[in-house]
């Protein structure tokens, strides 16, 4: 990841944290003049949201860490293992409180007053949340390029600027049902229907940190480069005459903008101990140049037949 993007992803980090901080103080004043069982979910879900990006930028900060002995190829995966605990806190702390708080205000009604200050402070957390969601699409699509959204998202290996992008758009999400809970309690005159809202935003949440947890999990598992990089390597080493056989290139995240990648190839017998050495650090120059994301390169010499085989080499759709 270049400079510019991981400035990008603080960048959308900062501006969801700056505009989850305000709304949920708003929500929760709102929560307790009216008595809405949305409106103090949806204040529980600002603070749950604040929290999960204090974790980002501290996972982002620990990832920076340089390798040590403990940790010979750094802490980048550091920011993956924070992204799972976000998932689990935005399944476990928003979901469970949301729904949790809806039975209690459906099979415990209490009666609401007045919904416009509910309606004014969703419209102004709309304007906020909106605002921070622009902003997350706009460097989400400023780094997919040309490949689909739902394709980039699965093959990103930086989870932040997508962990952003689902929360803001459930927050958006949530902000729509707390207002229509709270206009449909008023109308029908039946405050039940508050709480069946705060509800149905615990199950939005839930299935987004489901989806953000399985995300995460990948990358703390260890995923592969993309397809592309693999077939740069092996275009690059394939290209050496003295080169017979790439048997497999195999990789893996270390960090969103690091990988580790292990070449196995079959070198032509009648080169010398000396050449081979040489050669090898020809390729490793020639594949840093090609492709900065390779941050540790190991080139073995197997001969073809003794390679185990593999069949897949990155991560698949």
């Amino acid at each position: 990841m270049s400079a510019s993007k991981q400035g990008g992803s603080n960048l959308v980090i900062l501006a969801a944290l700056a505009a989850n901080l305000g709304i949920a103080v708003a929500k929760f004043i709102a929560a307790g003049i009216s008595g809405s069982s949305s409106m103090l979910t949806e204040g529980f879900h600002s603070v749950i949201d604040s929290l999960n990006q204090i974790l980002l930028l501290y996972g982002q900060k620990r990832g920076k860490q340089p390798p040590d002995e403990a940790y010979p190829f750094g802490h980048g995966r550091e920011l993956y293992f924070w992204s799972f605990v976000v998932a689990i806190l935005i399944f476990a702390a928003g979901a469970g409180i949301s729904v949790y708080e809806g039975y209690e205000h459906f099979i415990h009604p209490e009666e609401l007053s007045s919904p416009l200050l509910n309606y004014i402070v969703l419209g102004v957390a709309f304007a906020m949340e909106g605002t921070s969601w622009f902003i997350a699409m706009r460097e989400f699509n400023a780094t997919r390029g040309a490949v689909g959204w739902w394709q980039s998202i699965r093959d990103s290996k930086d989870p932040a600027g997508f962990i952003i992008l689902f929360e803001d758009s459930a927050a958006l999400a949530g902000l729509i049902i707390a207002a229509i809970g709270i206009w449909a309690s008023h109308f029908f005159d039946d405050a039940r229907l508050d709480g069946i809202a705060s509800i149905a935003i615990g199950v939005v949440l839930a299935l987004v940190a489901i989806f953000l947890a399985r995300e995460a999990k990948g990358l703390l598992i260890g995923e592969g480069a993309d397809a592309a990089v693999v077939a740069k390597v092996r275009a690059i080493v394939d290209r050496y005459p003295d080169i017979t056989t790439v048997n497999h290139v195999r990789t893996i995240h270390t960090a969103p903008d690091r990988i580790f990648v292990a070449i196995s190839a079959d070198f032509r017998d009648t080169l010398s101990m000396g050449d081979a050495e040489t050669l090898i650090e020809r390729i490793e120059a020639e594949l840093k140049a090609a492709e900065p994301m390779l941050s540790s390169i190991y080139i073995r010499p197997e001969k073809a037949e003794d390679a185990p085989p593999i069949s897949v080499e990155a991560k698949t759709p």
